[in-house]
């Protein structure tokens, strides 16, 4: 895997962007390449960041994209990954698509400084952090969140953020857990709390009939 070009891998969220917002961002960041993991690359409140429209508006700046979705998306079609209808994470990383997805990212590196992108502004709230970035970080890159206000945050960072935001920081005599342990918990407890919900959706279309 060709990855000595690139010294770090970078994420980011479209959220309700202005897409000259966006790309400045990009730009900030020496971004030259989009990496896009939404399962569905469309966007009913945000079409500037519908995959064709998202698409052009990149390739006008110099920036290239591509659709990672399939292999790293957050709502597979394979029925073995889903829990009483809800999505498991670590069953979705355990398929070959998503290692050839994460395979596909490193080699991507070797070229490109690539940004993963998702919808939700917040890396916390995104499969793109809690699926992805766990596991890109067992290759040892320095991971990057591009925030919505233009900050970056270590990937580090991220997790103790994630860490004490779930109440899981180390107690007084609490010496059975070491940090890895509490960031894995942290992990599994988020993953249950943002992965796709099946039966969310039906009673959604429901709803709307």
């Amino acid at each position: 895997m060709a990855i000595a070009n690139s010294e770090a891998v970078y994420t980011i969220g479209h959220s309700t962007h202005h897409i000259k917002d966006f790309i400045s961002l990009l730009k900030r960041y020496g971004i030259t390449a989009v990496a896009d993991v939404r399962s569905f690359p469309f966007s009913k409140h945000n079409p500037q960041f519908n995959k064709d429209a998202l698409t052009d508006a990149l390739k006008q700046e110099g920036i290239s994209y591509v659709f990672l979705g399939m292999e790293l998306g957050a709502r597979p079609d394979d029925s073995t990954c889903y829990d009483n209808g809800s999505a498991n994470f670590t069953k979705m990383a355990e398929r070959p698509i998503f290692k050839q997805g994460i395979e596909r990212l490193l080699n991507g590196m070797g070229k490109y400084r690539i940004a993963m992108l998702c919808a939700e502004k917040e890396p916390l709230d995104c499969h793109r952090t809690i699926l992805v970035c766990r596991h890109l970080r067992e290759f040892g890159l320095p991971i990057k969140h591009i925030l919505a206000d233009g900050g970056v945050e270590d990937h580090q960072a991220t997790e103790h953020r994630l860490v004490k935001a779930l109440g899981l920081e180390p107690i007084l005599f609490d010496s059975m857990r070491t940090d890895a342990d509490r960031i894995e918990e942290a992990y599994n407890q988020r993953a249950r709390e943002i992965a796709y919900k099946r039966e969310r959706e039906e009673e959604n279309r429901e709803y709307a009939r």
